[in-house]
């Protein structure tokens, strides 16, 4: 039994999007107290991230008359790292929670385009590892956007990787 068979379809999506609601409404907190993260993108990336998952949440899917695909879900990915990447270019100043948003849905992207790719395309219907990690990963992987949008830290040193990469392709260039 894999793990969203255990705890639901439904709770874990309206977890996530409780949890996307929820850092922004901190956010908008943190914006009206600390100066210097206006001029960020900190709640510009908090509505975004909270309009992508309320929207996309199995709870306001119901209604709908088709059902809801990996596909649907990795475009509205894709979708909401355009709107980080445009809100990026507008501002042009982000805090450490950024690339945590724009690595994680890259992540999700993948997971759901490799999960569509087996189900629909292949119509695999025999359980393997796949699903598993699937299942698990987008979960991780929400959260963790979560808990960056709200600490705003670079719990992960991703910020720190990115820039040990930049500054070693730099000194390095390939000719």
């Amino acid at each position: 039994m894999s793990f969203i068979e255990q705890l639901g379809f439904f709770s874990l999506s309206a977890m996530s999007a409780w949890g996307f609601l929820m850092a922004f409404f901190f956010n908008i907190f943190v914006y009206c107290i600390d100066e210097n993260k206006r001029k960020t993108t900190l709640l510009l990336s908090s509505f975004i991230m909270m309009l992508s998952y309320l929207g996309g949440d199995y709870f306001f899917n119901w209604i709908t008359y088709t059902a809801t695909t990996f596909l649907d879900w990795a475009l509205y990915d894709l979708a909401t790292l355009t709107f980080l990447v445009v809100s990026f270019y507008f501002v042009k100043r982000t805090t450490p929670s950024f690339i945590y948003l724009i690595v994680g849905l890259i992540i999700n992207t993948i997971l759901f385009l490799s999960v569509y790719l087996d189900v629909e395309v292949y119509k695999n219907t025999t359980h393997w590892i796949l699903w598993d990690v699937y299942s698990l990963g987008v979960n991780i992987v929400d959260f963790t956007m979560i808990i960056a949008l709200i600490v705003d830290r670079d719990f992960l040193f991703l910020n720190k990787l990115k820039n040990f990469v930049f500054a070693s392709a730099k000194t390095h260039k390939l000719a």
